[in-house]
């Protein structure tokens, strides 16, 4: 008797917070939907985190070329799941951008030299730190992991545990696009500039907490474009999650997502390594010593 009566407070409870009293037929044991995504994504990072270990232990450091390309297939891969599970529809902006600041500063500690961006290595050949052939690889890479990542996220929505799932599996996307492919372009053009270009400056700072920084910048970057082209930044991401979605042509996602995110890209390198911000970062510099 004593068992069910504090059974039924710690439930009473539990419904009070938030985390039961949905309906059961729709959300496995009246569980919130949101908790559900959430475990999706703490799983998410948890495998990635293992399949990490995995490469660090049993791919030797002579093989250095296929040691980065995996880490790069599992950073993109744990990048396009978690924002799929970021459903905006479901959870709101607010909620998206709480849970990619977090993430953010949680990949910044992980990933090492991955980038999960196909507009990195493009960066690294306009700067002479690499040659256009392992950027290909390298971009190859990625896409090969932005398109399997939706396979995985199948399986997990195939489940259909809660109701924010239903169907989701294999119903139709929808494009982001809310403007005129060139407005589209310029608004991802732009941004990825100035997010390319912070990140690039506070990574000649001695800032303490400078990858916080940079993730509270490039999740207000996301929060900004998101009525205009859902903020990508990331031609692979774009790919992953909106790729042949309704709204949206070929032509369009190309020049929106790709052309749009490299041209800002090249931008931000030109600005950077301008004299204006060299000089302003060595003074910077000198100042701190």
């Amino acid at each position: 008797m004593a068992k069910w009566a504090i059974d039924r407070s710690i439930t009473r409870i539990l419904r009070k917070i938030g985390i039961l009293g949905f309906n059961k037929k729709r959300n496995i044991y009246g569980i919130n939907p949101f908790l559900i995504s959430t475990s999706y994504i703490l799983l998410t990072l948890a495998l990635a985190h293992l399949a990490r270990r995995l490469v660090e232990k049993y791919v030797d450091d002579s093989k250095e070329t296929i040691k980065n390309l995996l880490f790069e297939f599992i950073a993109t891969l744990e990048l396009c799941s978690c924002c799929f599970e970021l459903i905006i529809d479901n959870w709101g902006v607010f909620a998206y951008a709480i849970y990619l600041l977090l993430l953010t500063i949680w990949w910044s500690s992980k990933w090492g030299n991955a980038s999960a961006c196909p507009y990195a290595p493009v960066e690294e050949i306009l700067e002479g730190n690499r040659c256009l052939k392992d950027a290909l690889k390298i971009i190859c890479t990625q896409l090969a992991a932005a398109f399997l990542t939706f396979r995985y996220i199948q399986i997990l929505w195939s489940f259909e545990l809660v109701e924010t799932h239903m169907n989701k599996a294999y119903e139709e996307c929808t494009a982001d696009l809310q403007v005129d492919m060139i407005s589209g372009a310029i608004v991802e053009a732009t941004l990825t500039c100035f997010c390319r270009l912070a990140s690039k400056i506070l990574g000649e700072t001695s800032l303490k907490y400078s990858n916080i920084v940079d993730a509270i910048f490039g999740t207000l970057m996301v929060v900004a474009a998101f009525n205009f082209s859902g903020g990508y930044f990331n031609p692979a991401l774009a790919t992953s999650l909106k790729f042949g979605c309704i709204g949206n042509s070929f032509a369009e996602h190309i020049v929106v997502y790709w052309i749009g995110a490299f041209l800002g890209s090249a931008i931000a390198i030109i600005i950077f390594n301008s004299n204006i911000v060299q000089n302003k970062i060595n003074t910077c510099k000198s100042k701190e010593e």
